[in-house]
């Protein structure tokens, strides 16, 4: 009965602080707008052209990827984890993000979820303390899952959540637009994935990083999905070989600017939270400034 009681209260306090983190993360609804990156490198280093981007266009929130999650030998390990050489922007909310692999999603391999979301959030906030990152009040969680592994991935997003509220930090997701037909995953908000909309097998005939045809099917499910949602839109270009062609797929500003606009006309939210991917001088330079104020303009 002692260690009843104990579990109990546990969970009280748990169930608590997610309470107090929800009504936090859904006072966002009427904030101020924030304009946002990701950060995708393994190094944690911003020119000056990177810090006058962020002072620019008001960005106020970094998604920062910290980790993946791959499976290795068996078992989900970390990979590819970001080295921290620089200073942090003043003013700026910073997301530790990180990507696990859907392979990775497997009930035999992540059973309940609780083991591998303790290992994860622990090793989140072990690396805060070790780069003096303070003042961290939310987590992202990044995967391409699919129905067949949503069941498990849903179960570890809410041990994760349960282990981020002990930490102060409320949960968010990225949800691509297939994943908007599926029942909501247990988060505070998601961050709709607006690029790798494509077949890249099919690049001859559709850019892979964002094609409005590729778009429009999904749009139908904007209005009634149940989740806070922001946008991310790419200002990023993918090369690839293929065959001993290198091809390079970029997206130009008129496409990016119609897609948007088709979305945000069946779904106005999200004019507010606006997140590009990702923060890089070479992707900063490709577009015009008048580019980037027409997509961060709300």
């Amino acid at each position: 009965m002692r260690n009843f009681a104990a579990a109990m209260k546990k969970w009280s306090i748990i169930c608590l602080l997610l309470c107090l983190l929800a009504i936090g993360c859904r006072q966002r609804e009427n904030a101020d707008v924030e304009n946002a990156v990701y950060y995708w490198r393994t190094e944690w280093r911003l020119d000056s052209v990177e810090r006058a981007f962020l002072h620019h266009y008001n960005i106020n929130k970094v998604y920062c990827r910290y980790f993946d999650v791959v499976m290795r030998d068996g078992q989900p390990m970390p990979n590819a984890t970001i080295a921290f050489t620089d200073s942090l922007p003043e003013g700026v909310a910073f997301v530790p993000t990180v990507y696990i692999t859907e392979d990775c999603m497997r009930d035999s391999i992540v059973g309940d979820g609780e083991e591998l979301a303790s290992k994860l959030v622990a090793r989140v906030a072990q690396m805060n303390r070790t780069n003096d990152i303070h003042g961290v009040e939310e987590l992202q969680i990044d995967c391409d899952y699919t129905e067949r592994s949503r069941h498990t991935y849903y179960s570890f997003l809410e041990a994760v959540r349960c282990e981020a509220a002990t930490r102060g930090m409320c949960l968010s997701t990225t949800i691509r637009l297939h994943q908007l037909a599926m029942p909501v995953p247990p988060v505070d908000y998601g961050v709709l994935m607006i690029y790798n909309t494509g077949d890249p097998r099919n690049f001859e005939k559709r850019n892979p990083v964002l094609d409005e045809r590729d778009v429009r099917p999904y749009v139908r499910f904007l209005a009634d999905y149940p989740l806070q949602l922001a946008a991310a839109y790419p200002v990023y270009r993918w090369q690839r070989n293929i065959h001993g062609v290198r091809v390079e797929h970029a997206v130009e500003a008129d496409e990016i600017l119609r897609v948007k606009a088709i979305v945000e006309k069946r779904r106005p939210e999200l004019r507010q939270d606006i997140v590009v991917y990702h923060l890089d001088t070479e992707n900063i330079n490709r577009y015009t400034p008048e580019t980037y104020e027409a997509i961060y303009h709300h």
